[in-house]
């Protein structure tokens, strides 16, 4: 339990990169010798580059969990259905065992 409170996501690994990559070009934009409309357009490039893989990430991670979603109401709809089969054989059962007792 405690290895697990400790554990960092894959998700949160890889964006925390992206975010460095990020402001790593950034900074080496700003720090090359550039003219102003060079600069600006770097920029400009740099930040849809970015908003493309955000909206990316976006994507993959409602994907995923649509997917889990749709796993656990499967899981849930399962396990609703064996324990109603079991109240139902519970209940069979218990009417047997009283239609004996009223039978002796």
């Amino acid at each position: 339990m405690a290895d697990e409170d400790k554990s960092v996501s894959v998700g949160t690994v890889f964006l925390s990169f992206i975010a460095g990559a990020a402001v790593g070009a950034g900074l080496g934009l700003l720090l090359a010798p550039k003219t102003g409309r060079e600069m600006r357009e770097s920029i400009m490039d740099l930040t849809d580059e970015a908003v493309d893989k955000i909206k990316g990430f976006t994507k993959e991670a409602q994907a995923k969990i649509k997917d889990t979603y749709d796993e656990t109401k499967d899981l849930i709809s399962e396990k609703k259905s064996i324990v109603t089969s079991a109240i139902e054989a519970g209940k069979e059962a218990m009417d047997r065992e009283r239609e004996k007792y009223r039978q002796m």
